[in-house]
């Protein structure tokens, strides 16, 4: 019997869910790298793993392209949102999340940001609204973790930034333990942010929905944007909403692109 999947994207960055909620799936950080390949597997962002959960309506893994889990993925979720088809609270290795789906797309409910040092988290304690740090031109950095960390830099213009080749260098910087996220973005306008992210694990995303969430927290709680934020990544629109003490909201597409038949067998 064939196993099944489905490629989805959430704003270009892609997918292939499996569903294994009644029939497990072994995973693998060497399957998952095997199948995220986009030469000699299915090809995709992350892989994400629908499991049993006993405290919410499903459990989702979340393995990045090279095959490392991590904790949180905002635009698979809005995707495993439109699959579920109905409110719901999906278990995450970063938290209880709440997703409601909407045309085209769902509304996903995070937890409160974190902002402490030891909850990013750093080697060592620190500002994290104003990092005493920097790489080349990119300094100043706010920290924050949304369920996965995230480090942004506010620049005069996102596209100009070398992001290729100071994303790497500042995901796998002694700083990190857990590595991180490397986001920069500039201002366009009293609610609007351009972002570009360089994904833990990834690489150059075309969207990340993690990202987008934490810099627009990094943003509003220094004063540059108000709530609700719209986001502009590479691959689309992102709508944020947050304020101190609460949640965060994200909203924004969900895309089912195939359904695909495959032997897990042959990834290893």
């Amino acid at each position: 019997m064939a196993d099944r999947f489905t490629k989805m994207h959430g704003l270009g960055n892609d997918f292939v869910v499996i569903d294994a909620r009644e029939t497990p799936v072994e995973m693998t950080p060497a399957r998952a790298h095997a199948i995220a390949d986009r030469r000699h597997g299915i090809g995709c962002d992350q892989l994400i793993l629908l499991e049993p959960s006993e405290k919410a309506e499903v459990k989702m893994r979340i393995f990045n392209a090279d095959g490392s889990e991590v904790e949180a993925c905002g635009n698979a979720t809005r995707c495993v949102a439109t699959l579920i088809g109905k409110p719901a609270v999906i278990e995450t290795l970063g938290g209880m999340l709440r997703v409601t789906p909407a045309d085209g797309g769902a509304e996903v409910t995070l937890g409160e940001p974190g902002f402490d040092w030891e909850a990013i988290p750093l080697a060592m304690p620190m500002d994290t609204r104003d990092m005493p740090v920097a790489w080349d031109e990119l300094e100043h950095g706010a920290a924050v973790n949304v369920g996965n960390p995230h480090i942004i830099f506010f620049v005069p213009e996102a596209d100009a930034v070398p992001l290729a080749e100071l994303g790497p260098r500042i995901e796998t910087d002694p700083l990190f333990p857990e590595r991180i996220n490397v986001n920069v973005a500039s201002l366009d306008g009293p609610d609007r942010l351009q972002l570009r992210v360089w994904e833990r694990g990834v690489g150059l995303t075309q969207a990340c929905g993690t990202g987008a969430c934490a810099t627009a927290v990094a943003a509003i709680r220094s004063g540059l944007v108000q709530s609700p934020v719209t986001v502009a990544l590479p691959g689309g629109d992102l709508v944020i909403h947050w304020a101190e003490g609460e949640p965060i909201l994200m909203s924004g597409a969900a895309t089912r692109v195939f359904e695909g038949e495959t032997d897990w067998a042959h990834f290893g």
